[in-house]
């Protein structure tokens, strides 16, 4: 094959691969369900104002658990919170275990630890079913416990969860958690949980095909809090790598510790490593016919 038409298959490949990562990259985009059984489309509207490249769609769940398939057609990832304990949460758990089991990441943040089948009597919990055999944290006998938390910087891991935060607090609406075996926590509240034990700000668990992360803080703050009074930091941010994150499956997300922030790593996805390795596949007959020709 002459040199001129080898380069010519070469750059239509390296065309068409470079489309490809694009699309794959778009794919990074998640279409996340916002459940709760209170303030969901309030939290929807200021994380499609506030968290770039994913969009976000209310599901009111305080009297219905969505079906499965309804779910897994619609979202690449689940937000699931409440504000107050309520009945239904069991059969929501149920229905959330179940999208996880499926491959999508599901993200869960304050008030869930109160529904915990473990959380104090005096907030009357029901449980989260199914959800709670692959959630990362168990609650610390209390759950939220209306009381500030400080990010513990100095407990924080480099990682795509942890990316770009510097700091996060929260006056009443965060932690009251404790992780689980075989779980990865990333960051602590600087303050204790009702045991005294670390209280993880930051965790996920890998169970089998699911992800579940824990962001331990209530991501509808925004909705009914102040700036810099009720909670201040990355607060953003901090919702934006959990929805990177479960966007990419949980893959990719290990940080070089000598970079000074985890987007100076480039990660492939599982798609782009499939697109290189059928790159490669395409090129390796042409230069072996290259090299059967110089013989």
């Amino acid at each position: 094959m002459a040199a001129s038409t080898f380069r010519a298959r070469a750059a239509r490949c390296l065309v068409a691969f470079a489309v490809l990562l694009g699309v794959a990259a778009h794919a990074d985009a998640a279409r996340v369900g916002v459940l709760s059984n209170r303030f969901s489309l309030e939290t929807a509207a200021d994380f499609n104002a506030r968290v770039i490249g994913h969009t976000f769609t209310s599901i009111d769940t305080s009297t219905v658990a969505p079906p499965l398939k309804a779910l897994t057609d619609a979202f690449d990832v689940i937000l699931l919170f409440e504000d107050e304990t309520y009945v239904n949460a069991t059969a929501v758990g149920n229905v959330v275990a179940a999208f996880a089991n499926t491959g999508r990441a599901v993200v869960i943040g304050a008030f869930y630890d109160q529904d915990r089948s473990d959380a104090a009597p005096v907030n009357s919990p029901h449980g989260w079913g199914a959800l709670e055999a692959i959630d990362p944290n168990t609650t610390d006998g209390f759950g939220t416990p209306g009381a500030p938390r400080t990010l513990n910087v100095a407990t924080m891991q480099r990682h795509t969860l942890t990316r770009g935060i510097t700091a996060l607090t929260s006056a009443k609406f965060a932690g009251g958690n404790q992780a689980k075996v075989g779980t990865t926590v990333l960051a602590n509240w600087t303050q204790p949980n009702a045991r005294g034990q670390s209280d993880p700000a930051v965790a996920f668990r890998i169970t089998g095909a699911a992800c579940v992360i824990h962001l331990a803080i209530a991501p509808n703050y925004a909705v009914f809090g102040t700036v810099g009074v009720d909670y201040s930091g990355d607060f953003h941010r901090a919702w934006k790598n959990a929805f990177d994150f479960g966007a990419a499956n949980c893959i990719g997300a290990a940080v070089d510790a000598a970079s000074p922030d985890a987007a100076a790593i480039p990660t492939l996805s599982t798609w782009g490593l499939a697109l290189t390795i059928a790159l490669i596949g395409a090129l390796a007959p042409l230069s072996l016919r290259r090299r059967a020709r110089r013989r």
